[in-house]
């Protein structure tokens, strides 16, 4: 099915929106690249420290607050 030429130049009101907000501010995706580097891309994971971390970990009885029992 092939678009007519009127639909083929549509455009949703918030592709508009987006387009005229990075028009405006054109530093707009390179502020969002840096922000998510802050938050949340970081720095590649440490197996061993891992594994440290996860062997260091007591277990924990199904109940906390039973006592022990012999």
């Amino acid at each position: 099915m092939k678009l007519s030429k009127q639909h083929s130049n549509y455009q949703s009101e918030i592709t508009q929106f987006i387009s005229s907000l990075k028009e405006k501010n054109p530093n707009l995706e390179e502020s969002q690249r840096a922000g998510r580097a802050l938050l949340w891309d970081k720095s590649p994971i440490d197996l061993d420290q891992q594994a440290r971390i996860k062997a260091s970990n007591v277990s924990q009885q199904a109940y906390v607050y039973q006592n022990k029992l012999k």
